[in-house]
């Protein structure tokens, strides 16, 4: 089979089509060919060689850890991550990959291959954060970093139909229209403008929650605007690691709450992640979540698409086609 390869940590240069000998399934697996692979920033962090790492992968390496296919009886099913840390076991940017029966989950019918691709790390990454995190009273502000993200317009949606008064934070005009589209009351150009001192200009006592997948560039000063008792749910670093915190420091700016979830704690019993794959079909069979898919790939130019996730010039998810 043709997969893309890393033969060191590096820029997305780095890439490699190559062909790969696929050993029998193991006990307990079963043999996926995909149709759909996702491509997610935890991928652009594992290439770089980053944060996530405890100790370096055996190379080569093929990345990559959702993805949506098909088994040798034809049925369409998804898998998010290997069982394992999200940086261990991937090898979902190949054609076809060994994976543990236990993981999959199976597609409706009415689903399809791509928007299931786009939907299922981001869809269950803002189900974490609704579910586990902070779940908006009626009328509350929350602040989502990113908006114009794979998750970002997830949980704009789903704030929205919550009932809450959302802002979201973009780095572009266009990305400004899509956040809009979604749901943002209110869209802040944070490469144009101080964001903490827009939000609180819009917001004079804090917002109730900030939702940060950005990270480092982004969390400290999320905490500058948040109302007394407010909650910061930091679910991903895509500027990097943040800074330690300071435990006192929530004292003094308001009695605040810090939450950092884990993915794979969220769906770590099998039932947790039926249930909550099967609220998320639901959710976009009725309308209320649209998947927006930015921009598909051949899986032969991955290379470019982390170069457009990196560059963050995708209002939406990347989706790679084998």
């Amino acid at each position: 089979m043709k997969a893309m390869r890393i033969h060191r940590h590096g820029g997305p240069e780095e890439f490699r089509r190559e062909e790969v000998e696929l050993a029998p399934p193991g006990p307990g697996e079963v043999r996926i060919r995909h149709r759909a692979i996702a491509v997610n920033f935890s991928d652009v962090n594992l290439r770089r060689g980053g944060f996530y790492l405890g100790a370096a992968p055996a190379f080569p390496l093929i990345l990559g850890n959702e993805a949506v296919g098909v088994l040798d009886g034809g049925e369409r099913v998804a898998y998010v991550g290997s069982g394992r840390a999200f940086y261990e076991n991937t090898g979902a940017y190949s054609e076809e990959r060994n994976i543990s029966a236990r993981l999959l989950v199976r597609l409706p019918e009415d689903i399809q291959d791509r928007t299931a691709a786009a939907l299922m790390l981001k869809g269950l990454t803002a189900s974490m954060v609704i579910h586990r995190c902070y779940r908006p009273a009626r009328g509350d502000a929350v602040l989502v970093h990113a908006a114009a993200s794979g998750v970002g317009l997830l949980l704009v949606q789903w704030l929205k139909h919550l009932g809450a008064t959302v802002i979201g934070t973009v780095g572009s005009r266009e990305k400004a229209q899509a956040a809009h589209a979604a749901g943002c009351e209110h869209v802040v150009l944070y490469r144009e403008m101080d964001f903490a001192a827009a939000v609180r200009q819009l917001v004079p006592g804090g917002v109730a929650a900030v939702l940060d997948g950005v990270g480092r560039d982004t969390f400290r000063r999320s905490l500058d605007v948040l109302r007394p008792f407010g909650t910061l749910v930091s679910y991903g670093n895509a500027s990097g690691h943040p800074e330690p915190l300071d435990l006192l420091l929530l004292a003094k700016k308001g009695s605040l709450s810090v939450s950092r979830p884990a993915f794979s704690t969220h769906v770590a019993a099998l039932e947790d992640l039926r249930r909550y794959s099967a609220e998320l079909f639901d959710l976009v069979r009725r309308g209320v979540l649209k998947v927006e898919v930015a921009r598909s790939y051949p899986l032969s130019e991955v290379a470019r698409a982390h170069a457009d996730l990196e560059s963050r010039a995708l209002a939406g998810a990347a989706v790679l086609i084998p």
